[in-house]
């Protein structure tokens, strides 16, 4: 079969057994081509609950299951991730920042490639700020890049710095447009992610415990970033990329924005707006889904 995953990593060969410490999952235990080989879509988010919503989502989208119906946490036996499928897809979290979603892919790929899965697409679904875009508009990255505004992942392995790409599928990315355009619901970009290490002086915020910085400088370096091509800022996006193009795996980010960054730091919207703006890249992605299995 074409598009296999790639495994970047010779010594599980000679391995007996891969235990898949956090998934609660191993070779030895469990059969993975039966439990995920026909998995072809692979979507990604921070939150158990928003993960598990989602596959509930996609399940009545595609048929696959009705209103109400649950749907067991595959890695049950952790309470580090959670885990679901319906059909072809399989919705994981996966925490908050790159340490996070950085172990979770790790296991997630291994799955993959032991599941034998092929034609894989993965996407990360989730929320951000936004530069220069009302609140509610929808970002398919481009490229992710770093806080210096640089298409790049920057990890240190064995005391030397490596250097890897963030780029994403390309016509993945404009497929996923085209899908916005048809929906005609709400306003989506496709521009740069800044993928930052963290949520407060990592995003030029004024209101965490440390603050050295004054909001003119603040301000000068979110412009900075809006011209450079940045769009909107999230903590996960730069590990993704480069780890699913070492995979040889199709990949997107979709974001919503759940303020602008040039106006605020703080997310005051409704429970309720937020609510709903946190639905729209799961619709995107599962009009995305349906579309590309021909059930559109």
């Amino acid at each position: 079969r074409e598009n296999l995953i790639n495994l970047c990593n010779p010594h599980l060969e000679k391995m007996k057994e891969d235990i898949l410490y956090h998934f609660a999952l191993g070779t030895g235990t469990h059969d993975f081509p039966t439990l995920f080989g026909d998995v072809k879509f692979v979507c990604v988010g921070g939150s158990p609950s928003r993960m598990k919503a989602f596959i509930a989502y996609i399940a009545e989208e595609l048929g696959l299951g009705s209103p109400g119906c649950d749907y067991p946490n595959i890695c049950a036996g952790t309470d580090r991730y959670a885990m679901y499928k319906v059909g072809p897809v399989l919705s994981v979290s996966h925490g908050m920042g790159i340490p996070s979603i950085s172990i979770m892919l790790h296991e997630l790929i291994k799955l993959l490639y032991h599941a034998k899965c092929s034609d894989i697409t993965i996407i990360r679904i989730g929320t951000s700020g936004g530069i220069g875009l009302e609140p509610g508009s929808v970002v398919i990255t481009r490229q992710s890049v770093d806080a210096t505004f640089k298409p790049q992942l920057e990890q240190v392995v064995l005391g030397k710095t490596v250097i890897r790409s963030t780029n994403l599928d390309e016509q993945l990315a404009k497929e996923l447009m085209q899908c916005s355009k048809e929906i005609g619901q709400f306003h989506t970009v496709i521009g740069n992610t800044m993928c930052t290490l963290d949520f407060y002086e990592g995003q030029g915020r004024l209101d965490g415990a440390i603050c050295l910085y004054d909001e003119e400088e603040k301000l000068q370096y979110l412009k900075n970033a809006y011209e450079s091509g940045v769009r909107n800022i999230e903590m996960e996006s730069s590990v993704f990329a480069a780890m699913c193009n070492l995979s040889g795996v199709k990949a997107a980010v979709v974001c919503v924005t759940l303020l602008n960054r040039l106006e605020g730091d703080q997310i005051n919207s409704p429970h309720d707006v937020l609510v709903e703006y946190q639905q729209r890249p799961q619709k995107l992605v599962g009009y995305f889904i349906k579309k590309s299995l021909g059930k559109v």
